[in-house]
């Protein structure tokens, strides 16, 4: 009976896709250089240009670092690159939100990316995008076309991880 209590949450956490962070119960350390950073990372463009020159890829298909953790061990995977990007532009007073996308093929949500309001929606995907939009479903769109993937699903959260759109 164990065995298959333990392989029905496994099969649950794969086929719900893990690894989301929730940003509403972190607390800034007490670390003044990690705050030197974030206070120095303002707008969403240095955010991105600060990840792609300190952090490297590294899955994590279990675990989901906070951003301190991240910002120490430097490595991330798009869901941590989302996670720290919402996190420090929330700080800076952007309202920010996380989209996760399962594209066509993928079993699991297989991509996620940081969306913030600047005048209208854009979004970040380590890259820093101009590009303004109408809706979330418009930057999937975007994003997928970008990727040369069709997307299945997506799902978006805002800062407190409060899921408050799913599209197909």
């Amino acid at each position: 009976m164990k065995n298959k209590i333990i392989i029905l949450l496994l099969l649950t956490l794969l086929l719900t896709g893990c690894g989301i962070f929730n940003l509403d119960g972190f607390i800034m350390p007490n670390d003044m250089e990690f705050m030197v950073v974030v206070e120095s990372l303002d707008t969403p463009e240095k955010i991105c240009d600060y990840m792609k020159e300190n952090f490297t890829y590294e899955l994590h298909a279990f675990y989901a670092p906070d951003p301190y953790t991240l910002w120490k061990t430097k490595k991330a995977d798009c869901n941590d690159y989302a996670t720290f990007g919402q996190f420090v532009a929330n700080w800076h007073g952007y309202e920010t939100w996380q989209i996760q996308m399962q594209f066509e093929g993928d079993g699991i949500f297989s991509h996620c990316i940081a969306v913030y309001k600047e005048k209208e929606l854009s979004y970040t995907d380590l890259d820093y995008y101009e590009y303004e939009f109408d809706s979330f479903k418009e930057i999937v769109e975007r994003v997928c076309s970008y990727r040369n993937r069709d997307c299945r699903k997506y799902k978006v959260y805002d800062y407190k991880m409060n899921l408050i759109e799913v599209g197909n």
